[in-house]
């Protein structure tokens, strides 16, 4: 889908959609404990009914809602029955999260998926797996493991994603022993591995640091239904601050302040930003936060931004930093692209009257359309649709604040 954006300033109030990131953790926990859980305020992105659909492969149910889900192992209320194949679509936490879950539950799995995903590195868990004696295969689109998840200590590095960790976290309480990930470098995103911990213990499941770089999982653990409610995302919310931040006039409500998402640095950040000065950022444990302040920083009369430490936003849906600069620079933005940051040197306005790609990235399509509401002329944006990955409703919330849109199906 194609969409033009003829300039105009956003106002008014929104609420962000459900948190993608809290609502895989919370669903991933609900399918695994001992009776029917019910989840509100969720959202059904693309990310999210890969994690439904996967879940049912390893013997849970859903509703067609995703919003009351029963334990694996009861019996399953579809017509159709579930692929043996999980289908990870393009969600990365889905493949990464499940990959040590079906090897728990049932001593192997068989995973597949579009676009980039299948090329994100899985290396911590192949050398992992290796030590382990469990047989690990990925080959024409398709990773396959196969052998027994022992209680033991597992051994991390912590740069390459935080979702590694997490996937452990979740199948090592199932385990008839105790075990122990160790970190072997410093983690980054950090805040991920700190919301799993706290969707655990919101189901019963015992897990806590030992230390800066360990973590302890006791085995034996049952995961207690529950019924819960899905937080307003501060990764989505993210947009609306930056356009703010941008010259826009958007309130953000519904958020929860006492959080534990990750990426409720993005308030620090924003304020940060609105600081005529020269200004240097820590992407390491919010990466996705890069695109929304990229485009705020662009738009920052007289300051200087470095976004640094984001290596990491080379491995996502794109190449996010050459995404990042390649748009915003397509746009009349002057963004300087180094193998780990940017360095952006803010404007009063941008130039527009371009046509650029999404790069199949929904954080790609966002940053753009907020950065076009401060073009002097129209902004075409292709592969639109990619927003539906996090946040399906995104270009209706966008006209809601006043966005002037056009929507055209590609060829």
């Amino acid at each position: 889908m194609r969409v033009t954006i003829t300039p105009a300033r956003l106002r008014g109030i929104i609420t962000p959609p459900p948190s993608k990131s809290q609502a895989h953790r919370l669903i991933i926990a609900a399918a695994l404990s001992d009776g029917v859980c019910r989840l509100s305020n969720l959202a059904l992105s693309e990310d999210i009914q890969a994690t439904l659909r996967c879940m049912r492969t390893l013997g849970a149910d859903a509703s067609s809602d995703g919003r009351v889900i029963r334990g694996c192992d009861l019996v399953d209320g579809f017509e159709v029955p579930p692929p043996e194949v999980m289908d990870c679509g393009e969600s990365g936490s889905t493949l990464r999260f499940l990959i040590p879950v079906a090897l728990a539950l049932r001593g192997k799995g068989a995973f597949t998926g579009r676009g980039r995903l299948m090329e994100r590195p899985q290396e911590p868990y192949f050398a992992l797996f290796r030590e382990k004696g469990i047989a690990c295969e990925q080959r024409d689109g398709a990773l396959t493991v196969e052998g027994v998840l022992r209680p033991g200590t597992y051994a991390l590095p912590g740069d390459v994603s935080s979702q590694f960790v997490t996937g452990l976290l979740y199948a090592l309480p199932l385990l008839e022993g105790d075990s122990e990930i160790v970190l072997t470098t410093p983690l980054e995103s950090r805040g991920y591995v700190d919301m799993t911990l706290d969707a655990l213990e919101q189901f019963g499941v015992e897990a806590h640091w030992a230390g800066q770089a360990a973590l302890r999982v006791p085995g034996n653990q049952v995961y207690r239904h529950r019924d819960l409610a899905i937080e307003a995302d501060y990764s989505q919310a993210a947009f609306w601050y930056a356009a703010t931040g941008a010259g826009n006039e958007v309130e953000v409500e519904g958020l929860n302040p006492a959080s534990v998402q990750g990426d409720m640095r993005i308030v620090p950040y924003y304020h940060r930003l609105r600081e005529v000065e020269e200004v240097s950022l820590d992407m390491s444990q919010c990466p996705d936060l890069l695109p929304p302040l990229a485009a705020q920083a662009a738009l920052r009369p007289g300051g200087v931004t470095h976004l640094v430490n984001a290596g990491r936003l080379r491995l996502k849906e794109s190449d996010r930093l050459s995404a990042v600069a390649q748009v915003l620079n397509a746009l009349g933005a002057q963004v300087e692209e180094g193998s780990d940051f940017l360095a952006i040197c803010g404007r009063d306005g941008l130039a527009g009257g371009v046509t650029v790609s999404a790069h199949n990235d929904h954080r790609i399509a966002m940053m753009a359309a907020v950065a076009a509401t401060r073009c002097a002329r129209p902004v075409t944006i292709t592969g639109a649709e990619c927003v539906k990955k996090s946040y399906p409703n995104f270009w209706e919330d966008y006209v809601a604040l006043g966005g002037s849109i056009v929507r055209e199906e590609e060829a």
